[in-house]
């Protein structure tokens, strides 16, 4: 039962919305008042992730186990409030279903993920991390990304604060 790691369609839209919703509900939902959590997940719309597919800007990565997804990542052009060195893309998102925590899949895409920036001419990486998430941002720092900043995201009404993370490349 080993993971594949692919380049999604379009076709996979709703998967990944799938994933987004019950990632981000798993790791964060605790933290917010149900409306503002629904506000947030209600902009995720299907549509939007449809776009983001077709849009060359982006570059997604779908992990699945047996056909089925179990993680996804996203980069996308500059809207951190970061000034970047020279070309750079973001991390917009790295999310793996809880079951495949700790088996080394996160890794495999985060390896991806990097190799992609650099494919695509990037010099710079740049991610935001919720400030209490220190499992996440210990990952990240694995790998060499640096806290520069922080960053104010927003869920629904409920503000958060995000450490800003960068990686040369």
């Amino acid at each position: 039962m080993s993971a594949e790691l692919r380049t999604p369609t379009v076709a996979d839209a709703e998967a990944i919305a799938a994933l987004m919703a019950a990632c981000f509900t798993a790791t964060f939902g605790h933290l917010y008042d149900p409306a503002d959590l629904a506000s947030f997940l209600d902009g995720l719309t299907l549509e939007r992730w449809r776009t983001e597919l077709a849009d060359p800007a982006f570059a997604f990565l779908l992990a699945e186990v047996d056909g089925v997804g179990v993680g996804f990542a996203k980069m996308g052009p500059h809207s951190l409030p970061v000034e970047p060195a020279g070309p750079m893309i973001e991390l917009r998102q790295l999310y793996l279903l809880g079951s495949q925590q700790g088996s080394g899949l996160a890794a495999r895409m985060m390896d991806r993920v990097i190799a992609t920036a650099r494919d695509r001419g990037a010099g710079e990486l740049f991610l935001s991390v919720y400030v209490d998430n220190v499992r996440a941002r210990r990952f990240y720092e694995r790998y060499g990304f640096e806290e520069i900043g922080i960053y104010t995201f927003m869920v629904g009404n409920h503000a958060d604060e995000d450490h800003l993370m960068r990686l040369a490349l």
